[in-house]
């Protein structure tokens, strides 16, 4: 049974969640938080395994919300945004959510996400997620590369570049003309290299040290 704590601002929204989760067989609500505040002090009252924490809330915000449950060892976070008027999200990634889904996702993509979120996986919606970091990341110059960098080989540097523009497994397959399972293989080498949590800390250190540009293909 999947556990899931509801953070947001708004009672109706959290009712709408609810009778989504409570209908979908291995999931319930196990608390309701209508601020930041309160959601950290649920998250460590409850035994919840993701969090479904909205952005925008009164005090403490989600931002704030989502680091402060992560920093004291708390379920996963997965944030809620309307994307063009949040600039928060990319702090969120920072803080240690677990990746971000739209406000008007689809029922069955919600119910999807929290199951990744909840098996240890990370969402990073491929189109948002390039638009949201191109946008709030610095279009400068590149930084060097970190020596952490160096040990990858050009294969995985290559995935992880295709990491941070938002593709998925199967894409990058396609792309590199080799299977999904060997990708995943890819995949989990760059993650314990560069000693990251998941494909969402993958794109931030992507975009961050330069390997990847903002509004580059």
């Amino acid at each position: 049974m999947i556990r899931v704590l509801l953070a947001d601002d708004q009672a109706l929204v959290r009712t709408g969640f609810r009778m989504i989760l409570d209908n979908s067989p291995g999931m319930t609500v196990v608390g309701e938080a209508g601020d930041g505040a309160e959601a950290v002090a649920l998250a460590s009252e409850v035994d919840a395994d993701v969090v479904l924490m909205d952005i925008r809330m009164p005090d403490v915000d989600g931002v704030e919300a989502t680091r402060r449950i992560r920093a004291a060892g708390g379920p996963r976070v997965l944030v809620l945004t309307t994307f063009d008027l949040d600039e928060y999200v990319y702090a969120a990634l920072r803080a240690g959510a677990s990746g971000f889904l739209l406000k008007d996702t689809l029922a069955p993509d919600l119910l999807s996400a929290i199951r990744v979120v909840a098996a240890g996986e990370a969402i990073v919606a491929p189109t948002v997620t390039r638009r949201l970091l191109e946008k709030y990341i610095g279009t400068g110059e590149p930084a060097p590369p970190p020596a952490d960098l160096g040990g990858l080989t050009d294969r995985e540097r290559e995935v992880l570049g295709l990491i941070a523009r938002g593709l998925s497994n199967a894409e990058i397959a396609a792309r590199l003309y080799v299977s999904e399972g060997t990708v995943k293989t890819h995949v989990s080498r760059v993650l314990a290299k560069l000693g990251l949590r998941d494909r969402v800390q993958a794109v931030v250190l992507a975009y961050e040290t330069g390997l990847v540009r903002a509004g580059s293909d």
